[in-house]
């Protein structure tokens, strides 16, 4: 699970905080999605979250580690797809390398790469990559999965491929928050939160935030996303 309470955070010299008394719980297996403008402080959180800023104030608690989704995916280009999802368990959790290919080829399958185990980087579609990126992340074992813009990388045709592997890494048991600019990927989501100018605005399910907006901020948003 993923409990923020009243986390805040002004770097030195800035005018206002970019951060200012967020809160939010994600439960266990939960799938959250982020939104707002440039500047509202999503990054921000995602790195407070990750534990890359410490924030002024609040508390974040994860039940244990996170792990993260690059928006570049960050896959290493001399080694296979099985290799790059074995080398950090092998490295960082000490794990052999019958154990940490059994992990491996276990998450692949199971995000339907299994076929392309020997495969080089640069042979992978953008959303094969992806799903490799999340398999090597799922093998550490985090807590909870972290996604920085999942669709930035990707042509908008792929979407729904997006969609599809979070729902599946979902039905693992997966506490998922997926920050994002992409209102239709938000969508998949069983909570949305709207982050604007380090307040979060809103929050609830997609058919209330998203259909039903409340807040102006989220209005905005949403206008911007149709222009």
């Amino acid at each position: 699970m993923i409990r923020v309470e009243d986390v805040r955070k002004r770097f030195p010299g800035a005018a206002s905080a970019t951060l200012d008394g967020v809160s939010f719980t994600l439960e266990k297996g939960g799938l959250a999605a982020i939104l707002g403008p440039s500047g509202s402080g999503k990054s921000t959180l995602l790195r407070c979250i990750m534990g890359l800023e410490r924030p002024d104030a609040g508390s974040i608690h994860l039940g244990g580690q996170a792990g993260l989704v690059f928006q570049s995916f960050e896959l290493f280009p001399h080694l296979t797809v099985l290799d790059n999802c074995t080398l950090a368990q092998r490295l960082v959790a000490g794990r052999s390398r019958t154990e940490a290919e059994a992990r491996a080829r276990q998450l692949l399958e199971e995000l339907g790469l299994g076929h392309r185990l020997q495969a080089w980087p640069e042979m992978l579609s953008g959303g094969q990559r992806q799903r490799v990126a999340i398999a090597r992340a799922l093998a550490m074992d985090p807590a909870v999965l972290l996604y920085d813009e999942p669709t930035s990388a990707l042509d908008p045709s792929l979407r729904r491929e997006v969609v599809e592997t979070l729902r599946r890494v979902r039905s693992l048991g997966m506490t998922q928050l997926v920050v994002t600019h992409d209102v239709q990927l938000a969508r998949a989501a069983e909570t949305v939160l709207v982050l604007d100018h380090g307040h979060l605005v809103e929050q609830g399910p997609p058919a209330q935030v998203l259909d039903a907006p409340r807040h102006e901020a989220t209005r905005r948003l949403l206008a911007q996303a149709n222009d």
